[in-house]
């Protein structure tokens, strides 16, 4: 999977949960929803320096 594409995917989960919160539960679980984001973007910053670095090993 190419980097922007496995980002994008993640933003757009990120984009659901809050959107989900907001208008399915009326913002009562901001701290899960806040949580579970949290979560994503570190998972993204990790997606994002393994593509990185794999892609520096491979051009060496």
């Amino acid at each position: 999977m190419k980097t922007s594409t496995g980002l994008l995917i993640l933003i757009a989960i990120m984009h659901f949960i809050t959107l989900s919160n907001i208008t399915l539960f009326d913002g009562r679980w901001n701290g899960i929803a806040m949580w579970l984001n949290t979560g994503l973007f570190i998972a993204a910053i990790a997606f994002y320096f393994m593509e990185r670095t794999n892609s520096k090993s491979q051009v060496l």
